[in-house]
């Protein structure tokens, strides 16, 4: 059987509530982008998962509206939403669409390594246009796309036995699925270079306000110790012009 974010589902929800510290990290990453506090804020999370990111803005006062195209990640979401001082709801709905969202409705869409789950960036960016407010921010995080390119893996050099990054086929946009059966992308991916990224952004109307590779908290760097010297993921707001 071919794995889908419906089929992992139940085992992605487990990892991120036993603790994961790559998805903790990303979680305060993309928090940083936004201001500590949002009371009363319209915040849309954009492929929100099993709703890491949705309580955590939540907690900071935002009236969140979680997103996501897997309906088994939709229940897990609802059946973890916390009691304010925020709110939150969700509900099933395409990433690229966003057909359950009335236009000029958000201030605040927020994508932690969702974007990169979307087959049509330039819709979804279109989309997220469409429902925020003028000059509404979009904050998002991405896997790093220089070092989860398709097909990176790791190799010990003669040189002095450290474990190196192969960054394998940057070039290689598009859908990619990886063969490691305890990993995220066995669901797939959509690859794209960094300045396929920026320069979306630009062409469908955002200016852009903080692009960050935030490297490892000592958690992560603990967790995985071959990534202490890569930044895992890009970081970027950007507004709405």
């Amino acid at each position: 059987m071919t794995d889908s974010w419906d089929t992992i589902a139940d085992w992605y929800a487990g990892l991120l509530r036993a603790g994961s510290a790559l998805n903790d990290f990303n979680r305060d990453v993309l928090l940083g982008l936004l201001p500590d506090v949002l009371d009363g804020c319209r915040v849309l999370d954009l492929g929100c998962g099993e709703g890491i990111i949705a309580r955590a803005a939540a907690a900071r006062g935002a009236l969140v509206t979680g997103i996501d195209s897997s309906p088994r990640m939709i229940e897990h979401a609802r059946s973890a939403a916390s009691p304010g001082p925020g709110s939150q709801v969700y509900a099933v709905d395409d990433g690229c669409v966003l057909g359950t969202v009335a236009t000029g409705s958000l201030d605040w869409v927020t994508a932690g390594l969702s974007l990169n789950n979307l087959p049509d960036l330039d819709a979804a960016l279109s989309a997220v246009r469409r429902v925020l407010i003028p000059r509404g921010l979009l904050a998002f995080t991405v896997p790093h796309p220089c070092f989860e390119a398709p097909h990176a893996t790791w190799t010990r050099t003669d040189a002095d036995g450290q474990v190196r990054r192969v960054v394998g086929d940057y070039r290689a946009e598009g859908f990619w699925r990886s063969d490691d059966p305890e990993g995220v992308r066995r669901a797939g991916n959509q690859h794209r270079t960094l300045s396929t990224y920026l320069a979306a952004l630009i062409r469908r109307g955002f200016s852009l306000e903080t692009v960050t590779e935030p490297w490892p908290s000592d958690r992560v760097a603990a967790a995985q110790p071959r990534r202490a010297g890569l930044p895992p993921f890009l970081a970027v707001r950007a507004r709405r012009d």
